[in-house]
C-alpha cells in the first residue's frame, strides 16, 4: 500500500507537487481560520482572553514555525548532501576513465586501440545516461554491455600488459572505473526515506492550520499567504533535488563532457610521438 502511494507521488510532476502542497496548506489555513471564527462566535458575551492566553498562543505559533524550519533545514541538508555526493562522483569517474585511457596506451595493438575506443564510447554513453531521465533503460543496457566488453578487452590484453609491466596498474584503474559505475548507479537510486517526507508533509499541513488559526486581519493574512508560498517553493526544491534521474536540478556533467572532448582529440596515435621506431612497429 505504501509502495503504491509513493509510486503515485513519484509519478507526479515537480510543479504539480509544489502547487498541490500549497493548495493543501491554504485549505488547512482556511480551516484553522474558520475554527477561530467559530470559537469567537461561541465565546461572545464571555470575558475576553487574557494577555497570558494571547501570549501563549503566540509562543505556540513561534514554536510550530521554529520546528518547521528545523525540519525543512534537516530535510534540505539531506538532499543537498546527496546531490554533492553525486557531483563528486562525476569528477571521480572522469578522473578514473582518463587515467584508464592513458594507461591503456602502454599496450600493444590491437589491445590499445580497442580499449581506447571502448572508453570513448563508454564515456559518451555515461553522459547520455545521466541526462536521459525516465528514458534511461536503453542507455543503461548499453552501459552494462560496454562494461562487459571493456573487461573482456582488459582480460585479452593480459600478455601485453605483462610484457610492459603494467598489469597491476591496468587492473587497478579499470577496477576503479567499474566500482564508480556501481557507486553512481546506487547514488541515482537513493532518495529520502518515505517516513521523512510523510512527516514533513503532515507537519506542513498542521503548521498551516495553526497559522490560519492565529493570524487575523488583512495584513496578517497577506503575510501568512506569503509564508505558505515560500514554504511550498522550498518543498518543491527539496523534491527536485530528491529526484536524481528525473529532477530538473541534476549533477553537472561538465567533467565528463570535458573528458570526452579530450579523448576524442587524443587518439592512440598521438601518444606515439616520442616512441622509438622499433617500438612503433609493434604498435
Amino acid at each position: 500500500m505504501q509502495g503504491g502511494w509513493l509510486a503515485v507521488i513519484h509519478s507526479l510532476s515537480i510543479p504539480a507537487i509544489g502547487l498541490g502542497t500549497f493548495l493543501a496548506m491554504l485549505l488547512a489555513a482556511w480551516g484553522g481560520h474558520s475554527l477561530r471564527n467559530w470559537q469567537h462566535k461561541r465565546s461572545r458575551g464571555e470575558s475576553p482572553e487574557s494577555d497570558d492566553s494571547i501570549a501563549q498562543e503566540g509562543y505556540l505559533l513561534s514554536s510550530a514555525l521554529g520546528l518547521l524550519g528545523l525540519l525543512m533545514a534537516f530535510t534540505f541538508g539531506m538532499v543537498l548532501s546527496r546531490y554533492e555526493i553525486r557531483r563528486e562522483l562525476v569528477i571521480d569517474e572522469a578522473n578514473a576513465i582518463g587515467t584508464a585511457y592513458l594507461r591503456a596506451q602502454f599496450l600493444d595493438e590491437p589491445h590499445r586501440s580497442r580499449l581506447s575506443h571502448l572508453l570513448v564510447d563508454y564515456t559518451a554513453n555515461r553522459i547520455q545516461l545521466a541526462s536521459a531521465g525516465a528514458d534511461s533503460n536503453t542507455y543503461l543496457e548499453k552501459n552494462d554491455a560496454l562494461l562487459t566488453e571493456i573487461w573482456a578487452a582488459v582480460r585479452g590484453s593480459r600478455e601485453s600488459a605483462l610484457a610492459h609491466g603494467v598489469t597491476t596498474a591496468l587492473l587497478v584503474t579499470f577496477n576503479e572505473v567499474i566500482d564508480l559505475d556501481a557507486k553512481r548507479k546506487l547514488a541515482w537510486q537513493l532518495r529520502l526515506p518515505a517516513e521523512v517526507l510523510v512527516l514533513l508533509l503532515a507537519y506542513l499541513i498542521i503548521t498551516a492550520a495553526v497559522v490560519g488559526h492565529q493570524v487575523d486581519g488583512p495584513r496578517g493574512r497577506r503575510a501568512a499567504l506569503l509564508l505558505l508560498v515560500l514554504i511550498a517553493i522550498s518543498l518543491t526544491v527539496i523534491i527536485d533535488l530528491n529526484r536524481p534521474m528525473t529532477g530538473h536540478e541534476r549533477e553537472s556533467q561538465k567533467a565528463m563532457i570535458a573528458l570526452l572532448q579530450s579523448l576524442r582529440t587524443q587518439p592512440p596515435q598521438v601518444f606515439d610521438r616520442f616512441v622509438a621506431p622499433s617500438e612503433a612497429v609493434r604498435r
